[in-house]
């Protein structure tokens, strides 16, 4: 198994080296032809639009959409943004995942946290299962999941923080930020 980690802009570094604690061959990707040997892809958090401006400048958009479609593929924070079909403003998205996002949702850079998260879907990596540490910095929120869309996290108030659609998967922290393998693991078995 191959997993890329888009690097155009981001936090790509730290997932690389959860991929390589896991004895995951892995490569940054920054052009089109890199994603052609890849079974999975992950798009790292950092600055949404600046993602997407570099993917256009880059010509990466349609191959990452067309990647997309067959592969599976994981946003964290920006990444989420950058994979849904709604981000609620102009900017370049990838528009594959059936989800509605609002940027920078908990407010500025100062409103930034941490939080243990429930995620069910985890039990099929740990049998104990135990909460999840999230780290949210300038995160964005899942406001709606559509059609085939599903929501597998939660903050305690209710509101999505982690979505599936069948091989794609969305998450408004930052899993790489800490030392809980679990939803790299979750994504892993996703591209199975």
């Amino acid at each position: 198994m191959k997993v890329g980690v888009l690097a155009l802009q981001g936090d790509f570094l730290e997932h690389q080296k959860i991929l390589e604690r896991l004895s995951v061959e892995t490569c940054q990707v920054r052009l089109a032809n890199e994603l052609s040997d890849l079974d999975g892809l992950i798009i790292p958090g950092g600055e949404s639009t600046t993602i997407g401006k570099l993917a256009e400048d880059f010509n990466m958009m349609d191959p990452l959409r067309d990647f997309a479609r067959s592969h599976a593929v994981w946003g964290t924070c920006a990444g989420s943004i950058f994979l849904s079909k709604d981000a609620r403003r102009p900017q370049p998205l990838l528009g594959v995942m059936d989800i509605q996002v609002a940027r920078n949702a908990f407010g500025r850079q100062v409103d930034s946290f941490e939080i243990d998260l429930d995620i069910p879907v985890l039990e099929t990596i740990s049998n104990d299962n135990p909460p999840f540490h999230a780290i949210f910095i300038r995160a964005p929120l899942i406001e709606k999941v559509g059609d085939g869309a599903k929501a597998i996290g939660w903050l305690p108030d209710g509101q999505i923080v982690a979505a599936q659609q069948d091989k794609w998967l969305a998450t408004s922290f930052h899993p790489e930020l800490t030392n809980d393998d679990r939803l790299h693991r979750y994504f892993l078995e996703m591209i199975l």
